[in-house]
């Protein structure tokens, strides 16, 4: 899902109008064509920002869910051991855990 884009920076810049008798004021034109050109390139600059943390994020749930199905949980394991031995301790009393 990726637009094309038709203006670079660079193409904003070297943009020339044609003058008209009563045009527009070319030095009012040229401080407003700075203006879009500075928000153009930081709005470039964010989307590859945006795209490369994207790929990184990718990169690492893939990483992560791999990792995940090759590797126990040990954690879970522990806890699961610690329930059964509380409840045996429970069910057969004091003298089982003794031994």
């Amino acid at each position: 899902m990726e637009s094309h884009v038709q203006l670079s920076g660079k193409d904003i810049l070297e943009k020339d109008f044609k003058t008209a008798m009563r045009g527009y004021n070319q030095e009012e034109v040229d401080e407003f064509l700075d203006v879009i050109i500075k928000d153009y390139g930081a709005l470039q600059k964010q989307i590859e920002d945006l795209q490369q943390e994207n790929a990184r994020l990718k990169q690492s749930s893939s990483q992560r869910r791999t990792r995940t199905a090759v590797q126990p949980n040990h954690q879970v394991n522990y806890d699961i051991l610690k329930r059964m031995s509380n409840l045996e301790k429970e069910v057969f009393g004091k003298k089982y855990a003794d031994t």
